[in-house]
């Protein structure tokens, strides 16, 4: 019971404090949360917290604030994300829903992150190694010029007319792009690339030729245009939401912004779409950025992850708001891919 009413305590004062930026007392905790205990008891719970680490008092007859520890505490007690409310799953999925190609998609999703939480938000753009090939179409375009179409999981689109030796007829380039197709589908980029060129070998010596010269091109077309280090950031003027310090926390992170490395680090390495990841604090991996908070979670298309998204902010945010809605808005994001 008692350690119940402390966690109560600890969620009031971080909920009070990321509300209000001030420290929290003891009275304006019983008044607002009605916890059902005296201000005296309230007072003895903090005590306790503060012996624990998880609050601290900023200066002498001050409130209390949560420290990273606290933010630990509390967001690994949290027992599920709290869902997004129909409206808020209506107002995302409207506006991403209007997204017509991958970099649409990409730009409204960091814009949408960013109003959301009202922290900055970061969205990487998929790792090509981690795209599988969806489709490959061979369309005659007259002669013996052929248009090339290579559809990724990711929802990239690649193009490529190529010019080969002879002309094929209908049926020769309908069964190339059967073997091709066979060959390459559900690959994953590299084991695609080695799919076909161990398939040149297995076609009749008549079709090798064109089944290189078509290799090669989607070969060509898979490694272009390599964005495994790009990332997408929106909501830079939230950072004015930190307060006083520029030069403890404004500034490391506006130079944090610049480096796609950094940000990428930031994110983290995400093996499951619906795992939220929140480093707090000193957990993160620059000690520069102690003062900032990440939430993050991976998107991709069916079960596949292809890149990562999420937001950056003060340790004093909105855990639960946060959380709910980086996970609602790549569950969004991987949907689109999957209908890609």
């Amino acid at each position: 019971m008692q350690e119940d009413r402390r966690l109560a305590v600890l969620r009031a004062i971080v909920e009070d404090y990321v509300a209000t930026r001030e420290p929290v007392g003891s009275r304006a905790l019983v008044e607002r949360h009605h916890l059902g205990v005296s201000p005296a008891t309230v007072r003895n719970d903090m005590a306790a917290l503060e012996e624990e680490g998880l609050i601290a008092q900023p200066h002498t007859s001050a409130g209390r604030i949560p420290t990273d520890k606290g933010y630990r505490f509390f967001v690994d007690r949290l027992t599920q994300v709290k869902p997004m409310s129909a409206a808020e799953k209506r107002a995302i999925s409207r506006f991403l829903e209007g997204a017509h190609d991958l970099d649409d998609v990409i730009s409204r999703s960091v814009r949408l992150l960013a109003q959301l939480t009202q922290q900055v938000a970061i969205v990487q753009y998929p790792v090509l190694a981690r795209s599988t090939v969806r489709h490959v179409e061979l369309v005659q375009l007259g002669g013996s010029r052929v248009l090339l179409v290579l559809i990724l999981s990711t929802g990239r689109v690649e193009q490529r007319v190529v010019e080969l030796p002879e002309e094929l007829d209908t049926d020769t380039l309908a069964a190339l792009r059967l073997r091709i197709n066979l060959a390459a589908t559900g690959q994953r980029i590299t084991e695609a690339a080695t799919a076909l060129g161990e398939l040149t070998q297995q076609v009749e010596p008549g079709d090798r030729t064109p089944v290189a010269v078509i290799g090669a091109a989607l070969v060509e077309a898979m490694s272009n245009e390599r964005t495994d280090e790009r990332v997408v950031v929106g909501g830079t003027a939230n950072l004015a939401r930190f307060g006083d310090g520029f030069d403890r926390s404004i500034k490391p992170m506006l130079e944090a912004l610049e480096e796609h490395v950094v940000l990428l680090k930031l994110l983290g390495e995400a093996t499951t779409a619906d795992a939220i990841t929140v480093r707090i604090g000193h957990e993160g991996p620059y000690q520069e950025l102690a003062s900032t908070s990440v939430v993050a979670t991976g998107y991709g298309p069916g079960e596949e992850i292809v890149g990562s998204l999420g937001v950056v902010g003060p340790t004093r945010m909105d855990y639960p708001g946060s959380m709910a809605a980086v996970r609602a808005v790549a569950r969004y994001v991987s949907t689109i891919l999957d209908q890609a």
